[in-house]
């Protein structure tokens, strides 16, 4: 069980060869790294299965090895996206192993050791998330990074201080850890070094990575979206081949926005950011990261509150809405995504 979706293992994979698992994406939503948050959002489950279905074809179809199998329709059948007839929230994929880094303390610091992914591992999860950056909106974790002094204009390849809201003449690639108690972004070198990556699979990824984000671009574009910047897991198959895995193109994997308004989870995290436990998520992680401690959670002085009941509603109806234009197939019963953003503007202006 993750935060937002559960997976159930059908078959278990080897050391030589794939299992198939099946992800259960469910109402419920994480902001922060926090973990499952006190409300649900209805059909948010069902709405990022499909757009993830839809985005896992598009790519297929340009040649690019994923892990999807497809859709689990009600009676257990499996169906493409163009067979579907009703929502569903339960997609089949091939499962690969899941090697997790060994922790230990240091000098009163939480470490990682990596020692487990070697040039010669196969069929495992590569202990990444790949990230494409086209434009830089209100919200965007680079513009904190260079405030902190942690990146600089020269290491994103830019000549320029950027702005809130820029859009990047060419995007900036970026990665970060993915299996420690909070992600942190690293460098490229250290990416390939814990993730026993060669000198042309590191190419290869971003080559990859470039592909997947033209793509959804492509299908952002179809509804009237920005695909400002996304994130990508992948997976060495057991030929050691790459493959795109998790889901991609959704609405909790991107970040999408139409005139400046965000079509996204960051409408979500832009409610959180306005309270007492934000604050208190921040200190906590501040002290965990200073202390060794590996659960950051452990330290935080509040719990999440509830979502306002209106703006539940709204990121609810975004999501199916999203799903709809995305896909170009009105499989929920939702008002148009112009009006639902329209009534988010609203409620934030209020």
């Amino acid at each position: 069980m993750g935060s937002v979706k559960d997976l159930e293992v059908i078959k278990k994979p080897t050391r030589d060869r794939m299992g198939i698992g099946r992800f259960h994406f469910s109402d419920r939503y994480s902001v922060f790294d926090w973990g499952e948050m006190p409300d649900h959002i209805q059909g948010k489950g069902a709405a990022l299965c499909i757009m993830g279905a839809y985005c896992f074809e598009r790519l297929e179809e340009k040649g690019v090895k994923t892990h999807y199998r497809g859709l689990v329709a009600e009676d257990g059948k499996l169906l493409t996206f163009e067979e579907l007839e009703q929502p569903t929230n339960i997609m089949e994929f091939n499962l690969v192993n899941v090697f997790k880094p060994k922790t230990y303390v240091e000098n009163g610091k939480l470490k990682y050791d990596y020692s487990v992914f070697t040039p010669s591992l196969k069929n495992y999860l590569i202990p990444l998330e790949i990230i494409y950056r086209n434009g830089l909106p209100e919200g965007s974790s680079i513009f904190k990074r260079l405030e902190k002094g942690l990146i600089t204009i020269e290491d994103l390849g830019l000549d320029h201080h950027p702005k809130p809201g820029e859009h990047l003449s060419k995007p900036i690639f970026d990665v970060s850890t993915k299996l420690e108690e909070r992600d942190r972004y690293i460098t490229w070198s250290e990416a390939q070094k814990i993730a026993g990556l060669t000198d042309d699979e590191v190419k290869e990824i971003k080559a990859l990575l470039l592909e997947v984000d033209e793509t959804i671009t492509q299908i952002a574009s179809g509804a009237g979206l920005n695909n400002d910047d996304g994130k990508i897991e992948l997976a060495f198959n057991p030929k050691r081949e790459l493959m795109v895995v998790d889901v991609v193109g959704t609405l909790d994997e991107c970040r999408f926005t139409r005139e400046g308004l965000h079509v996204s989870k960051e409408v979500a995290r832009q409610f959180y950011r306005k309270t007492s436990w934000y604050r208190d998520v921040e200190e906590a992680k501040r002290r965990a990261e200073a202390e060794g401690v590996k659960d950051w959670r452990e330290l935080c002085k509040s719990q999440p509150p509830r979502l306002d009941p209106q703006l539940k509603k709204l990121i609810s109806d975004m999501y199916m809405a999203a799903a709809n234009e995305l896909t170009n197939h009105r499989l929920f019963d939702v008002p148009q995504l112009t009006e639902v953003l329209k009534n988010i503007g609203r409620f934030y202006d209020g």
